[in-house]
């Protein structure tokens, strides 16, 4: 059983030393345990930073491309180096490398693809008041939206195992933590959280600029991945508001006109009625196309996900789970 510990990194070279230093050795039911860690077109010298600190794999990108297109690019490096189990952390030292035995229990175990760590945001005493009642709200939504039950949406310390890895695909540009949690409830991916410790915070996270930004880029993440995995719901639900709005409006002219009041005036309400009507069915046929488009959206993954078996060398092989072609 090989176990690789990808860490995101840009301009970390002051950091990166420590991260790696703190992280285990060796584990029970773990046979080996290398570091990959992937430099985001770093400027600091990071990556050489990292190979001197012992990181086992470097992967540099040629240009800052932002966490989501990092964390894809240590998932596949990691798949092709023979990871059987994948344990994503922070480069500044957030969580605690101690409990990355807590993450990969439930994998080991047979009862979880994915396992996340929860460092109990609620009441976390490094974040301000508002940022923890944000991080509440948040992944009360995420929960909702991927059907799993989600006490920490935003937490990047987390394992996943190799067969859930062949699975994952990160189409967002901002961050992976969301989509991927939304993308394992639409494939009814076995999810657990775990609580973590986390450390002293060294310094401000990048991801988060300020609130405004980061509730702009997280909304427009959920609202892309949840579209996209539930197409038909969502679309459903804005023609279901369009077409009641239009009823009402044809309710509302039926009782003028029955009550005696004539139609005069009230022309405008039935127009209004009609063009709800009419846009609100227009919208009921973009969502059966829509989910027209996810069927072959979850056939391009399967042909993914086998190319990448292929390319491998695990074609009719078992994954993971024991899972065959």
């Amino acid at each position: 059983m090989k176990l690789i510990i990808q860490i995101p990194c840009f301009n970390e070279a002051q950091s990166i030393p420590q991260t790696l230093g703190a992280l285990p050795r060796g584990m029970p039911g773990i046979d080996q345990v290398e570091y990959l860690v992937v430099d985001d077109g770093s400027s600091d010298g990071t990556a050489e930073a990292a190979r001197e600190a012992g990181a086992h794999h470097v992967v540099r990108l040629p240009r800052h491309a932002g966490l989501a297109a990092v964390f894809m690019a240590g998932l596949e490096a990691c798949l092709k180096l023979g990871a059987d189990v994948i344990v994503n952390t922070d480069a500044d030292n957030q969580y605690n490398a101690a409990d990355i035995h807590l993450l990969l229990e439930p994998i080991l175990a047979g009862r979880a693809d994915l396992v996340v760590g929860d460092r109990g945001v609620a009441t976390l005493q490094s974040f301000s008041p508002l940022k923890r009642r944000l991080q509440r709200m948040g992944s009360w939504v995420i929960g909702w939206a991927s059907g799993v039950r989600t006490p920490d949406a935003t937490s990047g310390f987390r394992a996943i195992s190799r067969a859930a890895a062949l699975r994952t695909v990160v189409l967002s540009e901002y961050s992976y933590t969301l989509e991927t949690l939304i993308q394992a409830g639409a494939r009814r991916m076995a999810v657990e959280y775990v609580p973590v410790r986390t450390n002293v915070q060294t310094r401000p996270s990048r991801l988060m600029r300020s609130i405004p930004d980061y509730l702009a880029n997280s909304s427009v993440t959920i609202v892309r991945a949840y579209t996209m995995y539930r197409p038909l719901r969502v679309f459903t639900a804005l023609s279901a508001l369009l077409i009641l709005g239009g009823m009402a409006g044809v309710v509302r002219f039926l009782y003028f006109y029955i009550t005696g009041g004539g139609i005069a005036g009230h022309i405008q309400s039935l127009i209004l009625a009609a063009v709800l009507l009419i846009v609100g069915f227009q919208v009921f046929l973009i969502g059966l196309v829509a989910d027209l488009i996810g069927f072959n959206r979850k056939i391009l993954e399967e042909v993914l996900y086998r190319l990448r078996r292929v390319e491998l060398g695990e074609n009719g092989e078992p994954v993971g789970d024991g899972e065959r072609l």
